[in-house]
């Protein structure tokens, strides 16, 4: 299965950090944040690999170069300073990902989450999605979408928080163009189609969306 690393974002809130480098590219504590990503990946056999990029994308192939240091092989989906959005940056992507369901990782995420578990999953023929949630965050405390026989929902309760990891079917984003576009609207046709199924994960995950949580979870790593 191929993975996608979205890494395309702006990250405005994170000024003046992300001025002069890009979100994923930070560091916490001895690796720049994507690089616990590609390293999680890799152990869990998921070893090719797409990164988005546009905000000082020539970062991404000058200091991470093909993957072969860090047992993956490495492909660039350059944005051009689009800013697609995430469902655009993947559109865009498609081409480098193929014709079967392919892994999605958000580029700004710290999370323990075992990625072996979705290295073999298959999606059903009446299923074009899955997402993994998470419980909600002080950031995000009425969460996204609630689970129900395993099928994702909007007005269920509790709600959970999407993580930023899901696999995804290339016929989900069939006959769209590659422009900016948001995933969420793309996610409720399938979820009211019932075609979205999901699973909460319940261990360590932190979207480092702040400053304040970049280097929260710094302290956490070097302790």
């Amino acid at each position: 299965m191929k993975t996608i690393i979205l890494a395309a974002g702006r990250g405005e809130r994170m000024q003046p950090l992300t001025d002069t480098t890009p979100k994923p590219l930070l560091k916490a504590g001895d690796k720049r944040l994507i690089e616990y990503t590609i390293d999680a990946l890799v152990q869990a056999g998921l070893c090719d690999l797409v990164i988005n990029h546009a905000h000082l994308g020539e970062q991404f192939p000058a200091l991470l170069g093909d993957g072969k240091r860090y047992g993956a092989t490495i492909q660039y989906s350059n944005e051009y300073e689009g800013r697609l959005e995430t469902a655009g940056g993947i559109i865009n992507a498609l081409p480098l990902l193929g014709d079967s369901p392919f892994l999605v990782v958000n580029g700004d995420i710290w999370t323990d989450y075992p990625f072996e578990k979705l290295a073999n999953k298959t999606l059903d023929q009446h299923t074009q999605c899955h997402l993994v949630l998470v419980k909600n965050p002080e950031h995000h405390p009425n969460g996204d979408f609630a689970i129900t026989s395993g099928l994702l929902s909007e007005d269920g309760n509790p709600k959970y928080t999407y993580s930023g990891i899901g696999i995804y079917d290339p016929a989900l984003f069939s006959g769209l163009a590659a422009e900016a576009m948001p995933l969420k609207p793309i996610l409720m046709k399938a979820i009211d189609a019932q075609q979205a199924s999901g699973e909460i994960y319940t261990g360590q995950w932190s979207d480092i969306g702040t400053v304040e949580r970049l280097n929260a979870l710094s302290k956490q790593l070097n302790c």
